[in-house]
């Protein structure tokens, strides 16, 4: 991987925490809160009355324009805008110079595209089974809590992504898909995956705890293992190309793929439901399976004989 300049000037453990609180504090709270205000001149009435439908904006539809800005300013300021404010001004780094510095072919982009399409048929066997855990009696309390968790999820979702004009889904394609895309692959691959490598010296280390850490930062527990799973994919991606643009194309394909397919099945399109935590046909699985892990051996390689060439 390319390496910031400035990385090495302090310990690991004090830059990982500095990234995570930084990060946290501007998604939740900076940028929220941004975008409050920018968010005004689209809702026709108070600013006390979008305060008190916020608190519950699944039963009001007409704020969904606003939730959306709101969900927006979240990621761009706080998982983009802050990062490469941290980058330029504590690293002495331009970010998009670092995140654009190697180059990758259309070959590639494709091969990825691919390599996350393909996963998200495995890793459904892996949703349907964390979707269905059950808790012990002395776990009962942990479990109703990410149960109301993953209720609250479920509804946020339908909400953002019930499309009512190719206008409605352009703008969920960009807040649900593009921006985070940059944004989580910046701060957990980009930045937080380097420092766990720093501190650890081990790349399978830096993958799986920085997967971890971004699976838990969305707070979804019966999400939780495929997540770790889709992070940890990332992470071998940018580890085995050195190329963060590619996780991040990665991580558009995957939110942007889900997206469409939400919008096609509303318009009628398809008859597939991807909001189902059902895993898909096991014959299906067997055979992406196959195909997932011939791309990724390709990818692993064509980077190894690539890099060796540069060398």
């Amino acid at each position: 991987m390319s390496e910031l300049k400035g990385i090495s000037q302090r310990p690991a453990w004090l830059s990982i925490i500095f990234i995570l609180l930084t990060a946290t504090f501007g998604f939740v709270i900076i940028g929220p809160l941004i975008g409050f205000f920018i968010a005004m001149p689209f809702y026709d009435g108070s600013l006390f009355d979008l305060t008190e439908k916020i608190a519950n904006p699944t039963a009001h539809p007409e704020i969904r324009l606003p939730i959306l800005i709101m969900q927006g300013c979240a990621t761009l300021i706080g998982l983009i805008m802050i990062p490469f404010l941290y980058i330029w001004s504590i690293e002495k780094m331009n970010a998009v110079s670092w995140i654009t510095e190697k180059s990758t072919t259309i070959i590639m982009v494709i091969v990825t595209a691919l390599i996350v399409i393909s996963f998200m048929a495995v890793n459904s066997v892996f949703i349907e089974w964390n979707a269905n855990i059950t808790f012990p009696d002395f776990l009962k309390g942990f479990g109703d809590w990410a149960g109301a968790r993953e209720a609250e999820a479920e509804r946020l979702t339908k909400f953002f992504t019930t499309f009512n004009s190719t206008g409605d889904f352009l703008l969920g394609l960009f807040v649900i898909a593009l921006l985070p895309a940059i944004g989580e692959e910046l701060v957990f691959r980009g930045m937080l995956q380097r420092e766990v490598f720093r501190a650890s010296g081990n790349h399978h280390i830096a993958i799986w705890v920085s997967a971890i850490i971004f699976s838990a930062f969305h707070m979804q527990f019966f999400g939780f293992v495929p997540r770790v799973l889709l992070g940890a994919l990332f992470g071998y991606l940018y580890v085995w190309s050195g190329h963060l643009l590619l996780p991040m194309i990665a991580h558009f394909v995957n939110n942007g793929f889900s997206v469409l397919m939400m919008y096609l099945y509303q318009i009628g399109a398809i008859s597939t439901d991807m909001e189902s935590p059902e895993a898909a046909p096991l014959p299906l699985v067997a055979s992406f399976t196959l195909v997932f892990f011939a791309l990724l051996f390709y990818f692993k390689k064509y980077h190894s004989t690539h890099n060796q060439t540069q060398a």
